[in-house]
């Protein structure tokens, strides 16, 4: 291992991430406590294995209670048809921010990790390179029913380290009655296709139209954390340039390039002109703070449930010089150990886990979008093929784009955080956008990239 003793910290970095629905609600009303294979009844109501069955410990954050169910139900059905490999899940509370973090940091310089891992998608290539967990591509040697992007953003060095049910994405959110009331077709919105989205400067003059002494026109910080990166790379994309090298080990001429310079200028404009807050309130769209959003699928349930207004949403914006549709993905993933002391029992859980008929359900149960083709098929997704949730389906079949797949992802993602922080601060003071204080600050991402990636990881 290269960089095991800033586990702690890498994790850390991209913990509490939003951006992907959030993965262990602190509403979860599941106990956290480990569920044991000692003979007894574990926390999932299976039947815990004894004898000389094979034991399989799983470490997940905790999640809603739809989600907990659906745990319970589905390792007590594996352990009774399986009693050769019983099968045990300790559910990690979340909600102190780094207890599942410290926990996996813990074992893993203790040497005591659990059989199969979830990790979050942009994390997979870090565990990977520093040996902490292990391939399983020939436990899913045709990964053709899964998105591409899931399988892009699980796979290291040729190798597939893990594998998802589930998937994120982000698209435009925006409140037809205020766009009528300021003076925007919402009907050409409602038009928009994948092949025909807005462009930035038709999403500059919605927030311009949009912005009064209510509410700001737009809303383009999802947080101060991973939710920037998360969000905002498909901008850079489109224009022309991602953060990092395909290969992932540079981001100098990438986050630092031309083209980032241009679209880091255009995110901070809607700051310094006062289209969007720099520090949006809590929950800013469904508040009417804001007339429009870039937001993620999950604000799909939230909006059904809880919005008292008329709302829309379409694809995700693209560069108007390129016209290339983008859009974001990513979610959290199962992937083996290397202190699993039985792969193979192991990989022959996550074959059945990622099957279709389980992927459906699951996906269902955590409002999700399913990374599999053929679980729409089944009658537990068939709200994701109708409108408004077929579109975030149809981005991520066709546009969805995975986080730069790099060991040195999380200090990227902090830094670049820090620095589009700054920056959008700055444009907030000043009421302009200043280039040059751009530049400055996407350069210091891209050198400390590049040390860490150097330090670490480079041959």
């Amino acid at each position: 291992m290269k960089k095991v003793i800033s586990l702690l910290l890498a994790s850390a970095m991209v913990a509490g991430l939003t951006a992907c629905g959030g993965s262990g609600s602190s509403g979860s009303s599941a106990d956290p406590a480990a569920q044991t294979a000692d003979g007894g009844e574990d926390a999932t109501g299976a039947q815990a294995s004894s004898g000389d069955a094979v034991e399989i410990k799983i470490w997940q954050p905790t999640d809603k209670e739809a989600v907990e169910n659906w745990w319970t139900e589905k390792i007590a059905a594996w352990n009774e048809e399986h009693p050769e490999i019983q099968v045990s899940r300790e559910a990690i509370d979340r909600s102190d921010s780094y207890a599942y973090d410290n926990k996996v940091a813990t074992a893993v310089t203790s040497n005591d990790l659990p059989d199969i891992l979830f990790v979050d998608g942009p994390q997979v290539s870090y565990y990977a390179a520093n040996g902490i967990i292990v391939p399983i591509t020939d436990y899913f040697p045709d990964t053709s029913d899964f998105t591409p992007s899931t399988v892009a953003q699980c796979t290291y060095d040729g190798q597939l380290y893990a594998i998802s049910a589930t998937e994120s994405s982000v698209a435009f959110y925006y409140n037809k009655d205020m766009l009528k009331e300021c003076g925007v077709d919402v009907d050409d919105l409602d038009s928009r296709t994948i092949e025909n989205p807005i462009t930035w400067s038709e999403m500059t003059e919605i927030a311009e139209k949009c912005t009064t002494d209510s509410y700001v026109g737009t809303h383009i910080v999802m947080d101060h954390g991973e939710g920037l990166p998360y969000a905002l790379e498909p901008m850079y994309i489109s224009e022309g340039k991602d953060y990092i090298s395909e290969d992932g080990t540079t981001a100098e001429g990438f986050v630092n390039s031309d083209e980032a310079v241009k679209t880091t200028a255009f995110l901070a404009n809607f700051i310094a002109k006062g289209y969007a807050n720099v520090d949006p309130i809590t929950d800013e769209f469904l508040n009417k703070a804001c007339a429009t959003m870039i937001g993620g699928s999950w604000e799909v349930a939230t909006l059904t449930a809880n919005a008292d207004f008329d709302w829309g949403v379409t694809y995700y914006p693209v560069a108007d010089d390129t016209k290339k549709a983008v859009s974001p993905c990513g979610d959290w993933s199962a992937a083996v150990t290397r202190d699993c002391k039985n792969v193979e029992a192991a990989g022959q859980f996550l074959q059945w886990l990622m099957g279709t008929e389980n992927v459906a359900s699951y996906a269902a149960a955590i409002a999700k979008p399913a990374t599999r083709a053929t679980a729409y098929d089944d009658p537990a997704m068939a709200d994701y093929k109708e409108f408004p949730l077929s579109l975030l389906v149809e981005q991520l079949q066709n546009t969805a784009v995975p986080r730069p797949r790099t060991p040195s992802y999380a200090t990227f993602s902090t830094d670049y955080a820090e620095a589009m922080t700054n920056i959008l601060a700055e444009a907030a003071s000043n009421g302009t956008v200043d280039e040059t204080y751009i530049k400055e600050q996407l350069d210091g991402v891209s050198e400390k990239f590049t040390e860490d990636y150097t330090t670490y990881y480079a041959e």
